[in-house]
């Protein structure tokens, strides 16, 4: 393997590598991204660092791919194999698997709430990529709520979503769609310049609808009476026969809501409607016209796909990445692209417990120093 492309995990200041196999995972749309080795240790004494809650960092040839802790060490010994798995995940894991801090708070901002959340888990590299927040009238976190629902709720209701940076810097933003095209992936039916492994176009009808229509509520208040039809729709020019949609929403108290909420939802369906999953040698951009060869791939990057079997060229936005390695296919990752500009974050309030369940130049940058 291209010393490039070794993965290697930092675990007590050491660097351990040289595994049989290996996933490497990052998803902007999975609450914590994830990573598994496997090694066979032909005898060798297990590390004494290597122990399930250490602190990891990931590295992928000397580049920081992703921080957090080992979730599970598996020690395996037989008469024929002698092996060591390890798995883990980044800093959102703590926040997905832990309940959220139990309080109430009145005129609340992103910033106030996310720290309550999250400080208190160890997490203190926060930025917030956004031109504007607004202020919570009043936040109540009950018993039970864990802190990756109340984060995204916050984020939510301001239009963004949260993941976690390579570094463990913790980012609530969304999409750029300004950013330039880093890649080319090609494949010719003549071969020339082809350089994907495989190419899947998946198109889906499932979850498309020709229309969506929100209803929603307000409660009355001693001065002023509830509203009961609160309603908006939005319509999805891709689908041309009727598929009509209707959602209730509790938490939708006015028209203007409904109307976001509505465009939220079509704009969610087509982001389900149509995926291309591309397997590449290695785990870095590759010569293109792009401007970004030597680069490892990265989700929230924007690519461009000339495919003739699928009749595609067109830019398509990277949603996710799997870096692989295994004795039978070698270095390869694998590549999750959906429509570019589709995926949209639209602020929605998360007001009572109803339901329960990336990369933008920060316009706005709040840094919170270490918990004492």
């Amino acid at each position: 393997m291209p010393a490039i492309d070794n993965v290697e995990l930092l675990i007590g200041g050491k660097a351990h590598g040289d595994w049989s196999s290996y996933e490497v995972d990052s998803d902007l749309l999975t609450p914590a991204d994830a990573w598994h080795v496997t090694l066979g240790m032909s005898g060798g004494q297990m590390p004494p660092d290597v122990v399930a809650g250490a602190p990891v960092v990931v590295k992928v040839g000397g580049d920081t791919v992703m921080t957090g802790r080992i979730d599970e060490v598996s020690h395996q010994v037989s008469k024929a194999s002698h092996t060591l798995t390890l798995s883990g995940r980044d800093g959102a894991a703590v926040l997905l698997d832990c309940s959220a801090p139990i309080f109430t708070a009145r005129m609340a901002s992103l910033d106030e709430i996310i720290a309550k959340v999250v400080r208190p888990m160890g997490i203190t590299k926060i930025r917030i990529d956004a031109e504007a927040t607004s202020t919570r009238e009043k936040i109540n976190i009950e018993p039970g709520d864990s802190a990756w629902d109340v984060l995204s709720h916050a984020a939510e209701a301001n239009g963004l979503w949260p993941w976690f940076e390579p570094d463990g810097t913790l980012v609530v933003g969304g999409p750029d769609y300004s950013l330039p095209v880093v890649a080319t992936l090609v494949l010719r039916r003549d071969g020339q310049g082809n350089n994907v492994i495989s190419l899947d176009k998946t198109d889906s009808v499932a979850e498309r609808y020709s229309q969506v229509t929100v209803l929603g509520q307000a409660h009355g208040t001693e001065t002023e009476p509830g509203k009961h039809a609160l309603r908006a729709s939005e319509k999805d020019i891709g689908i041309s026969w009727y598929r009509p949609k209707i959602v209730s929403d509790h938490e939708a108290d006015n028209t203007d809501i409904c109307r976001k909420r509505a465009r939220k939802l079509i704009s969610d369906s087509r982001l389900k409607g149509l995926t291309l999953t591309a397997t590449v040698q290695g785990h870095r951009i590759g010569s293109t016209d792009g401007v970004g060869v030597g680069l490892l791939w990265t989700p929230g990057q924007r690519i461009y796909v000339v495919s003739e079997p699928h009749g595609v060229a067109d830019i398509y936005f990277l949603m996710a990445r799997k870096f692989t390695r295994s004795r039978s296919d070698g270095t390869r990752t694998t590549l999750t692209l959906k429509e570019d500009g589709v995926w949209a974050l639209d602020a929605h309030p998360h007001k009572r417990k109803h339901r329960r369940g990336k990369n933008s130049a920060p316009a706005q940058i709040q840094v919170f120093p270490s918990a004492t």
